[in-house]
């Protein structure tokens, strides 16, 4: 367990500002609910780092039996794996120089030795500022099931969860970005999940850092389950991240994505723009992002769309140049 005066001490002065000051209602990633849906949408874009996983990992991101297994390989020795031409510290400037965006989306793989490493956070942070970027959120896999029945490693994983909220007040994020992972009945799964991620919310809101849930397999990718565990977890910094794809329940059931963002986008704190492939016309060929985004906007979202492209037709930078153009592109129709 971890020791709790340790834990709080990390950048208590930035938690205690961005908290005190209240700047995760003004900071420039955050998204907006509550705004008129019939007001045009005040989009952006951003980038989300596992965009670019295969040019980090270069092959090396290992298999493992388990979450544990990998979690322990990565903090011993995280080098062994992340053996492509790009690093985290890259990521700025890459974002900014490569495809033009003032904003990132990272992923605790790539940081799982860096969490309470200040110098090197304050290195990715400096990268950041220099590059006029904004770090937004940590998409957080690897620690545990925060909904576990057991309610030992229930507690266990939320404090394993704990080290991300401080790296992301750090950072300047608003978010991290976890999984509703839970075994039983939809009931138990979700009173379980809601459980879970009200006691991390309750750690987040004194760092000002949000709890936000995407639709990432299992019965997350199930929107009115998903949306059943927002209203039982009834928490103001407990939200979702609806991601374009990922509803894929089991090997047998395939989630409406249209109806999951639906379902979602009523406690949506981001956005995640999935895309796979794309036709001779420039659209994505298995998701509408027509429809998708005006049903965003109908949600009265607005705020960053973090891209994240998935596909295997394009390379990495021209599946995000892609996306961008698409994104672009529906967002000026939408606002004629």
């Amino acid at each position: 367990m971890e020791n709790k005066n340790s834990r709080r001490t990390f950048l208590k002065k930035t938690a205690a500002t961005m908290a005190g000051a209240g700047l995760v209602a003004t900071f420039p990633g955050y998204a907006d609910t509550n705004s008129s849906a019939n007001a045009a949408p005040d989009f952006k874009i951003s980038l989300a780092q596992w965009s670019i996983h295969k040019r980090i990992f270069g092959g090396g991101a290992g298999r493992f039996d388990s979450q544990a297994a990998r979690r322990e390989a990565y903090r011993a020795n995280l080098s062994n794996y992340l053996i492509g031409d790009l690093t985290n510290l890259d990521f700025p400037r890459l974002a900014r120089e490569e495809f033009n965006l003032d904003a990132i989306e990272y992923v605790n793989t790539f940081l799982f030795d860096r969490a309470r490493d200040e110098a090197y956070l304050s290195d990715l942070k400096m990268r950041c500022d220099d590059n006029g970027v904004h770090s937004l959120l940590i998409m957080c896999d690897w620690e545990g099931a925060l909904g576990h029945p057991n309610p030992v490693e229930r507690t266990a994983a939320i404090e394993r969860h704990h080290q991300w909220v401080d790296a992301a007040a750090y950072l300047g994020c608003h978010s991290i970005r976890v999984n509703a992972e839970s075994e039983g009945t939809w009931e138990e799964q979700r009173d379980l999940s809601a459980e879970g991620l009200s006691r991390l919310a309750e750690y987040g809101d004194a760092n000002g850092i949000n709890i936000i849930v995407e639709n990432h397999g299992g019965l997350s990718s199930n929107g009115k389950w998903l949306a059943e565990v927002m209203e039982a977890a009834s928490h103001p910094r407990v939200g979702t991240l609806p991601d374009f794809g990922n509803f894929r329940v089991s090997a047998d059931e395939e989630y409406d994505k249209y109806q999951g963002v639906e379902e979602l986008m009523p406690y949506a704190k981001a956005v995640s723009v999935k895309a796979y492939d794309f036709d001779g016309d420039g659209n994505e060929s298995s998701i509408d992002f027509d429809r998708m985004l005006k049903i965003v906007a109908d949600g009265g979202y607005s705020g960053y769309l973090g891209i994240e492209y998935e596909g295997s037709g394009l390379s990495e930078y021209d599946g995000i140049h892609a996306t961008i153009a698409l994104l672009n592109r529906v967002i000026s129709d939408m606002s004629v």
